[in-house]
């Protein structure tokens, strides 16, 4: 789903603004390094989207070089850090977006899962379970529960690992997106293959791949997580 990116592009605006009117924003007021920044932070975002990191990186380092705070900005690095599987870096810059911005849940969940990539699970769990905890709004909470539903049925130490839990946060998660982002569904497939449930794994990866307007991109991983359900292997990190 595309809300991500919009909701980024959304808070760069008002994060920067003075506004009026509680049903419209009109921005009224805003430093000129701030508005120069969001062009490039923009064109990053959509450059992200499709896929394109290396004009997503440049256009992103233009934003900040004009305005190295702005917070929005530093997230978007952070996500192409992590594509790029820099972690350390992807950490450093959510490190820095959550000092300018504290509530900022997309750049915990994301430092929480560069976390479990670097292999710091309890740092991770511990992310997770504080951003739960914060009862975020519905959105972000879904987004929260199907993070650490994820990690909880993939994690590779099995000491990190709850089936049960998992299938409980990815199942309420997908009723709050309405059973409508095809990652959430995955997100119970492979919590499901966790307790070895692998044919409610396969039915739910099955379902998710059946979401309309999924990306090619997410198509191509859920099915080769149905594979794995098909052969009885559950998912891991």
């Amino acid at each position: 789903m595309r809300a991500l990116s919009f909701f980024a592009f959304s808070i760069a605006i008002l994060s920067s603004a003075t506004v009026v009117s509680a049903a419209v924003p009109i921005i009224v007021d805003a430093p000129a390094h701030r508005r120069a920044a969001v062009k490039p932070f923009k064109a990053a975002e959509e450059q992200l989207e499709k896929g394109d990191l290396i004009a997503a990186k440049r256009n992103v380092d233009a934003a900040l070089q004009i305005d190295p705070e702005f917070w929005p900005a530093l997230y978007t690095r952070a996500k192409i850090f992590s594509k790029q599987g820099k972690y350390e870096l992807a950490i450093q810059d959510c490190n820095q977006a959550l000092r300018q911005y504290r509530g900022f849940i997309e750049a915990a969940l994301l430092r929480a899962g560069m976390n479990a990539n670097l292999g710091k699970y309890a740092e991770a769990l511990k992310e997770f379970n504080h951003v739960i905890s914060l009862h975020p709004a519905s959105v972000r909470l879904a987004r929260a529960l199907k993070d650490r539903a994820w990690f909880q049925a993939t994690c590779p130490d099995a000491s990190f690992r709850n089936g049960q839990q998992a299938i409980k946060d990815a199942k309420a998660a997908c009723s709050i997106m309405i059973w409508k982002d095809e990652n959430t569904i995955d997100t119970l497939a492979a919590a499901y293959a966790e307790i070895g449930d692998f044919d409610s794994a396969a039915q739910y990866a099955q379902q998710a791949l059946a979401v309309k307007d999924i990306s090619s991109i997410n198509s191509k991983r859920i099915q080769r997580h149905l594979q794995s359900f098909q052969q009885h292997k559950p998912i891991r990190l």
